[in-house]
């Protein structure tokens, strides 16, 4: 019987495998005028695991959770009926070809029951680590610096070039305070948990402050999405190109368990 076992086992996971590669290879070839995705999808096991929670009826958020898998996107396909990997990933071009051929979902988990299938397509959640801070503040401030360079309308406001800002240490610490409390409480919003604004973290952080600003994010994963970011909102992005504004300091904070995952704090300062 242990045998037997084994055998069914090796014949599920030659069949899954032959899924996987029916399914990257329609992805790969592309679907109903859109370019196909060369980059590799990968199988991640919670993601079958969150594909198995979903087939026994678990919401899918819930599903991902218990499964321990944070996405920053995801899409699930349920599909019925189907004999052969290769009828599969043909109903999947046919019928979901724009999450097939995203780009961003780069991650793959599955669970088959008969001719029933259950496909997780997931974008995984992958924020800088603490010990990539130097360089995405700086990439942060290159590419402020960079939008600050040319003109620019924010909204309904038109401003024009600005000068670079400079970075300051007292101003990274202003930041920092307020990133790490929003992810340590799982929250977005210029007021801190202890009441506080921008102007008084600056001045605690012992900056002589004329003038303050501040921009913040969450669910960000790099430097260049949260400026670009920060440039499509109005209010943003005239703090961005503001030239009330000579110094910055940026911040980033991670927190797995809270709603957004990653969270940025961006002030703005002009010294006495």
């Amino acid at each position: 019987m242990l045998a037997g076992s084994c055998g069914l086992a090796g014949a599920q996971a030659g069949a899954d495998e032959a899924l996987v590669q029916a399914i990257a290879a329609a992805r790969e070839r592309g679907c109903q005028g859109r370019a196909g995705v060369r980059a590799p999808l990968r199988t991640e096991p919670r993601l079958a695991e969150a594909a198995r929670r979903i087939a026994a009826g678990e919401p899918a958020l819930q599903a991902m959770r218990q499964a321990g898998f944070r996405a920053k996107s995801f899409a699930q396909v349920q599909l019925n009926g189907y004999p052969s990997p290769a009828a599969v990933a043909g109903a999947l071009a046919a019928r979901y070809c724009e999450p097939l051929t995203n780009p961003a979902l780069s991650a793959m988990g599955l669970h088959r029951r008969g001719t029933s299938y259950w496909i997780v397509l997931a974008a995984p959640f992958h924020p800088p680590a603490p010990s990539q801070a130097r360089d995405v503040a700086a990439q942060v401030l290159a590419l402020s610096n960079q939008a600050r360079s040319q003109p620019r309308r924010c909204g309904n406001r038109s401003f024009a070039a600005a000068p670079p800002l400079q970075a300051d240490a007292r101003l990274d610490r202003a930041a920092a305070v307020h990133a790490q409390d929003m992810a340590r409480h799982g929250y977005l919003g210029h007021r801190g948990r202890d009441g506080s604004g921008a102007d008084r973290r600056v001045t605690r952080a012992g900056y002589a402050w004329r003038s303050v600003g501040e921009n913040i994010a969450s669910g960000q994963q790099t430097a260049r999405e949260v400026v670009r970011d920060w440039l499509a909102s109005p209010t943003h992005c005239a703090n961005l190109m503001s030239p009330r504004f000579t110094q910055m300091g940026i911040a980033y904070a991670v927190n797995p368990a809270s709603p957004d995952g990653s969270y940025w704090a961006q002030v703005l300062a002009r010294p006495r």
